[in-house]
């Protein structure tokens, strides 16, 4: 199956998480329908800067961060660590994390799956 970049479902989520700002949310794959894995999310997210996710754990479940392009500030399970183009975060068994967009002019694009086990 393709998905064309014209074709996915868009969210815009207030303050997500209990984060700042608004984080657009473009649905990759809809788990309900198009997913036969136990996947709750497929999504690029899109922070401006200055807008953060908030802190937030991940129990019986896992989220990977890839980090597309900007910079953000990681707060992975307690410890800061600033992300660029490339990286990569886990979360996962009850553990907690949080990002915001520190980039001066750019946005954070991060693709995002939650898998739950």
């Amino acid at each position: 199956m393709i998905k064309k970049n014209d074709e996915y479902r868009i969210d815009l989520r207030h303050q997500m998480r209990g984060g700042n700002g608004e984080v657009q949310i473009e649905h990759l794959w809809k788990p309900e329908t198009e997913l036969k894995s136990k996947t709750r999310l497929a999504a690029r997210l899109t922070l401006q800067p200055g807008v953060s996710i908030g802190i937030h754990p991940h129990k019986e479940e896992e989220e990977i961060f890839y980090i597309v392009s900007g910079e953000g500030l990681a707060n992975d399970n307690g410890k800061q660590t600033k992300l660029s183009a490339g990286d990569t975060m886990l979360t996962g068994g009850g553990d907690s994390h949080s990002i915001i967009c520190v980039s001066t002019e750019e946005p954070l694009v991060i693709v995002a799956v939650i898998s739950e086990y």
